[in-house]
């Protein structure tokens, strides 16, 4: 593991991946991954909504992970059309169980990062609970991933342009418990004006479910 100005790099299947991790200062108990937005579009770790996403994980106490997928920033490699961003995220998912080999698993992302998170789980351990924000509902298919009975949490805008909240309710229903689903109001994809909300709602959901 190198520094580089406060980040971090972890080996990926395309090469070094840049991160940022913020320690708790107590024992490791739990720790968490947050995927970033789509890169061709802007999207890297320091994502203002994936910043408040790791933030409400900062506040409980857990180790949190925040990386760039291929190509991103200063991550090797080339984009991938979100299948070799699955193997990052994987990749980082050894990174931190090696790292915290004890600590209970959450696993986080938006939008393109939700997308790819939720192709990505496996519902085994150490596996706790995970989190979408803006799922992009209508620009992939999510059909076959409903069977997992950790806790689940998902977050969507009143007006998310890329996943309509009836659309996401219906297919939030076919999932195990347990299972949330918020629909903040008035809001947009990026929870612009809204970012506090959705802080909040995260923040109550681990209190719920990360003891």
């Amino acid at each position: 593991m190198t520094d580089l100005r406060g980040n971090i790099f972890f080996e990926g299947p395309a090469g070094r991946i840049e991160a940022i991790i913020k320690e708790s200062d107590a024992p490791v108990a739990r720790c968490a991954i947050v995927c970033h937005p789509h890169p061709l579009y802007g999207g890297t770790m320091h994502n203002k909504v994936v910043f408040r996403i790791a933030r409400s994980f900062q506040d409980a106490g857990f180790s949190v992970l925040r990386f760039n997928f291929r190509g991103t920033g200063l991550s090797e490699g080339k984009y991938d059309d979100g299948v070799g961003e699955q193997d990052d995220l994987r990749a980082a998912v050894r990174f931190m169980m090696e790292k915290h080999p004890r600590a209970a698993l959450w696993i986080a992302g938006f939008s393109f990062g939700a997308a790819v998170m939720l192709r990505t789980l496996e519902c085994d351990e150490p596996l706790q609970a995970f989190v979408g924000a803006g799922v992009p509902f209508s620009k992939y298919d999510f059909t076959k991933i409903t069977h997992c009975n950790k806790p689940k949490l998902f977050v969507q805008g009143e007006l998310d342009e890329f996943g309509s909240p009836e659309e996401l309710k219906r297919w939030v229903d076919t999932f195990d418990e347990p299972k949330e689903l918020t629909i903040i109001p008035a809001a947009d994809h990026f929870f612009d004006g809204h970012l506090t909300e959705l802080q909040q709602c995260i923040s109550n959901f681990i209190a719920r479910y990360g003891r």
